[in-house]
């Protein structure tokens, strides 16, 4: 059965085939990505209330649709914000919800939050819940107005709309959305004393404009022979048209055009939600999904053609730019991993050829390939695509994979040297090493699990490379027991019978052989440190004590040294993009945020490093890095922007422009940021504080800021409930209101209306609607004597006379004062309970731990105290580590009894099955070791390398141990056959190690922060367990003899 493939020697051809077909067609239709794709369990549900108070929205909107989404038990946090006229509120279900029950859970969530709407008050809009992308944008275009003039918006946004239209029809795409959009309006300045002379307000005008708006179906004619639609053909249309709209007054009897009475002309909206400055010019950007089970390579050609024929096309004064292609970075990251798992492979072959001479370095070389390409047909399947993760599981994999097929092939030849023939050869080394092998298989499966089967956003984005180390280990375990054997004895066959054919020239080659040769045959050979290394093995099986003392030494350091290691979750990303965040006061105006933005950019993009900046103003900036937060929408006193550099973004500079941006501009919260690995957060160091009066949490909260600010790196901090907006408050005597036949709500209406505006109708141009708003002008909003002055009118008749005349106008003046009185700018809650949320942003290379542990010593040290009935926890990066590190323990007891159960089943002891329990122990302490040595923090990627180590380094402690059972001597305790198993197995356990090692080498030069760590706890961790296997096992296994005095 073993030896089917050396007997049917078509199927071995076939089957190498097969295996070279299927990979490379899967590898050509696997989509591309930067990097792996998060499910999206994140939304945002968007109410608006305007005018009304912060502690107004949250009490009769916030709170309200906070007991609807509490019934939601996949939900598992909710936050939300509380600011005048808005509800904002982020919802993130657990990480346990698959993308298969997201879009079932939203639908769940969107009829709860209609059934909460008959609950909201009077004005309130619809909840509107978006979900959020967790993923970049494959493209941003944007198209700026590069003359000196003001930007013609109608141009520039029919143009972004055009260019959206064409983007979106290309196959592939997902969805698209227009950022900067200025918003047009048709927009009627009234005059109020003019206005309420003829008894009109500007909801009555607004109403009129309505009525003279008809764009609904008036019936049809329906004869005998033929059907006619019916309309009224009077739709607003024009500028004109809206100008000659009959206004009615004095009890309807007179008629005026609304182009008498108020000013009609095309603007946008003002103040604007959003804006767009891109390299410096006003602009409209378009960002586009791709769908993820496209190849985004491909789908770039298609969009950059488009581009090239719409530039053609553009008008003067318009540019086309493209600020973001995230096909460039999935091309430059995808071909250096490439390049790196085929330099790891060379690097893999070339230590095999040393150790094991070329015939061995064939063979066991071909297992690469084979195995790797079996993978690409499993990624197919499993819809798993390429990106970094993916790639690097498989770099991960290069030496690992590898192992067994050096055990195979080194048992292979010692039985073909000995005589046996081909068939019988390979059965009886697969019928030995199969257990053994698999076993090994099995606990590196079962090491690298926790890694493929962590839940959540982390799971979803480190989770593959643990999953394609179990695909490549598994394909190599299959390879292993099938085709190398019979490429073993082939290859072996073959050679034999050329030698057995000399030629003169061959003869009197052999009669001249070489160290060289012999090398190339056998592999390197250097008596000198054989002879040392026999003579330790020979020591150390004497004296087991001193072999075992001597195994744990490193492991021993390791352990201690790990208490004094620094903790990290993810580290920078290896990036030519920053991104600067502006924050003002919430009073600030976006005319304001905007001479910053302009400041702020001339400064930066002095540096010759920095080769552009974009600005987004009032919300976040499209999505250009996969875990950048948002939420921040229509809030005038905010701006993002991309900075992009000519060179990777280095901490130097960061620090360096950040040192600028506190020193220039002192009155804003200026954050430059490097990008992060990892899921998202808002800051590394954060502080949650719940309690019930909103006043006592933003004392606690100014007193933890206090102590914040004098921690060591933090350059920034933020308290959510900290700042107080100024308000104007209207006295109103309701008496004197009341007389004049109004009353508080009339009044609000009137002035809302007055002063925002109110919409009526709208006006058509082309597949536009422009809709028509009737308000003061902006002079006029902006003046508090003109505010102060306006006329109301009665809604109900007063003692005066009837109401709607003119004579029963009374000013806003007389019915109250006006004061200048603080209001809490925003009101946060977290599931369900008031919180105020301290920040703080940190120097950029300064672990957010270590600033952490400085803020705990800060409030240890100054007695910091809550009050009865508050309490606080620690959110930002430590949160999210927790969390993460609680996933990958969370199935560890499990998969700890399945590696025992598989250790005692094939080594048939349970005290054995200890013994390498023992090694993976040690094993864990060499990683701690390695990531030490090397100057690292206790990141994630070394936690989960540390994992991953666990399986790889028992795997030769296995085989060892597994050849001292098998050897009659050996097995009862016989001190010189233990050596001279031990001393027979060296060679391919030294082999094994040094091609796990060395495939580890690319990742090691790769540069950057993030994969060195992983590398080096894998790599070194592998390199310290060869002296537990050569070492500690023999000499364990002496002592345990000793102790039971019988063959186990």
């Amino acid at each position: 059965m073993f030896s089917l493939f050396y007997r049917n020697f078509r199927l071995l051809i076939l089957t190498v085939i097969v295996i070279f077909v299927w990979g490379l067609s899967s590898y050509q239709a696997l989509p591309r990505l930067e990097d792996p794709e998060l499910v999206s369990r994140i939304a945002i549900v968007k109410t608006f209330f305007p005018g009304a108070s912060a502690e107004r929205v949250e009490a009769l909107v916030t709170e309200k649709l906070e007991q609807e989404l509490s019934e939601i038990e996949e939900i598992e946090t909710y936050k939300s914000t509380s600011r005048t006229g808005s509800s904002i509120i982020e919802i993130e279900l657990f990480g346990r919800v698959t993308a298969d029950e997201v879009d079932p859970i939203w639908s769940r969530i969107r009829d709860k939050l209609s059934d909460a709407q008959v609950e909201l008050p009077e004005g309130t809009t619809e909840p509107e819940l978006d979900e959020i992308e967790v993923k970049a944008y494959s493209l941003i275009t944007a198209l700026t107005w590069e003359q000196n003039d003001p930007p013609n918006h109608a141009i520039m946004l029919r143009s972004a709309e055009l260019l959206e239209d064409k983007l979106r029809i290309l196959e592939g795409t997902e969805k698209t959305e227009l950022f900067g959009d200025p918003k047009e309006e048709i927009v009627v300045e009234i005059n109020p004393a003019e206005l309420v002379t003829l008894g009109l307000t500007a909801q009555d005008l607004s109403q009129q404009i309505q009525q003279s708006d008809s764009k609904g179906a008036a019936g049809q004619l329906r004869g005998t022979d033929s059907n006619f639609l019916i309309e009224v053909d009077q739709e607003l249309d024009s500028l004109d048209r809206v100008r000659r709209i009959p206004i009615s007054f004095g009890n309807g009897s007179q008629f005026t055009n609304l182009g008498d009475i108020a000013l009609v002309s095309k603007g946008t909206a003002e103040p604007p939600e959003d804006i767009a400055i891109i390299s410096g010019h006003p602009a409209v950007t378009v960002g586009v999904f791709v769908e993820s089970d496209y190849r985004l390579d491909q789908w770039a050609k298609q969009a950059h053609q488009v581009l090239d024929q719409f530039q053609e096309q553009l008008p003067s004064g318009l540019e086309l730019k493209v600020i973001f292609d995230q096909s460039n970075y999935v091309e430059a990251r995808l071909n250096k991993l490439i390049i790196n798992l085929l330099f790891g492979a060379l690097l893999v072959f070339v230590v095999t050829l040393l150790m094991m001479g070329w015939q061995s370095a064939v063979i066991v070389s071909s297992a690469l390939p084979l195995s790797i390409l079996m993978v690409f047909g499993c990624m197919k399947l499993m819809g798993i695509s390429l990106h970094q993760m993916s790639v690097t599981g498989l770099i991960v994999a290069l030496g690992i994979l590898i192992d067994t097929a050096i055990v195979m092939v080194d048992e292979v030849q010692k039985h073909l040297k000995q005589g046996l023939k081909p068939e019988a050869a390979i059965n009886k080394s697969v019928r030995y090493l199969a257990v053994p092998l698999l076993s090994s298989t099995i606990t590196t499966i079962l090491a690298f699990m926790p890694i493929a089967l962590l839940p959540g956003s982390v799971g979803e984005f480190v989770g593959t490379i643990g999953l394609n180390v179990i695909l490549a280990v598994s394909c190599s375990l299959f390879l292993s027991l099938s085709v190398i054997p019979t490429l073993t004895a082939r290859l072996y066959h073959y050679w034999q019978r050329r030698v057995a054919k000399p030629s003169s020239y061959r003869s009197k080659r052999n009669s001249k052989k070489s160290y060289l040769s012999s090398w190339l045959e056998t592999g390197l050979s250097i008596p000198l440190l054989g002879s040392l290394y026999n003579q330790s093995v020979k020591l150390t099986t004497a004296r087991p004590i001193l072999g075992v003392l001597f195994a744990l030494t490193l492991p021993a350091i390791g352990f201690i040294q790990a208490l004094n290691l620094e903790l990290q979750f993810f580290p920078y990303a290896d990036r030519d993009q920053l991104q600067i965040e502006l924050e003002l006061p919430a009073s600030a105006s976006v005319s304001q945020t905007m001479f910053l933005v302009k400041n702020i950019r001339q400064q930066v993009i002095s540096h010759p490093e920095v080769m552009d900046v974009h600005w987004f103003v009032g919300q976040n900036a499209p999505r250009f890095y996969y875990n950048l937060t948002e939420g921040r929408e229509n809030e005038s006193n905010y701006a993002q922007a991309l900075v992009q550099l000519n060179s990777l973004s280095s901490s130097s500079l960061t620090q360096k422009l950040q040192a600028e941006m506190d020193e220039k501009f002192p009155g804003a919260r200026v954050v430059v940021r490097q990008f992060e690995q990892g899921p998202p957060f808002e800051a590394p160091v954060e502080m949650r504080i719940y309690g019930s009066d909103w006043k006592r949490l933003q004392e606690l909260g100014e007193r933890a800021r206090t102590l914040l600010v004098n921690v060591a790196n933090v350059t920034h901090t933020r308290a959510s409930m900290s700042e107080v907006l100024p308000q104007l408050g209207l006295q109103v005597d309701e008496e004197k209101a009341r007389l004049a036949g109004l009353n508080n709500a009339s009044i609000a209406q009137q002035l809302d209306t007055t002063l925002e505006g109110t919409v009526g109708g709208s006006i058509l141009e082309s597949t536009e609607e422009l809709p028509v708003r009737v308000r003061l002008s902006n002079a006029g909003r902006g003046d508090l004597d003109q505010i102060t002055s306006l006329d109301l009118l009665p809604v109900s008749p007063n003692l005066g006379g009837p109401g709607n005349s003119p004579t029963n106008l009374i000013p806003l003046s007389a019915l109250g004062e006006i004061e200048l009185k603080p209001q809490q700018a925003k009101i946060t809650r977290y599931n369900g309970q008031r919180v105020n949320t301290i920040q703080a942003f940190i120097t950029a290379g300064t672990l957010p731990s270590d600033v952490l542990s400085g803020f705990q010593k800060q409030l240890d040290s100054s007695g910091f105290q809550l009050p009865q009935g508050y309490s606080f926890e620690f959110g930002g990066e430590a949160e999210e580590r927790a969390e993460a590190l609680g996933g990958l323990t969370s199935a560890a007891g499990v998969l700890v009894i399945l590696t025992v159960t598989t250790l005692v089943l094939s080594l048939s002891s349970f005290k054995l099955a200890g013994l390498i329990g023992g090694v993976a122990i040690a094993s864990f302490g060499l990683g701690l070791f390695s990531v030490n040595f090397f100057g690292y923090p206790f990141g994630f990627n070394p936690i989960i390398g540390t994992i991953g180590l666990i399986g790889v380094a028992i795997n030769d402690s296995i085989v060892v141990l597994s050849a001292l059972l098998e050897d009659p001597e050996a097995r009862r305790g016989n001190r010189q056959a233990v050596s001279s198993v031990v001393i027979h197995s060296t060679r391919h356990v030294l082999t094994t190690t040094l091609t796990t090692m060395i495939g580890f080498v690319p990742l090691l030069l790769d540069g950057g922060e993030f994969w060195p760590p992983l590398a080096v706890a894998i790599a070194g961790g592998v390199g310290g367990a060869t002296l537990l296997a050569l070492y500690l096992i023999p000499s364990a296994y002496l002592l345990l003899m000793k102790s039971t005095n019988r063959a186990v």
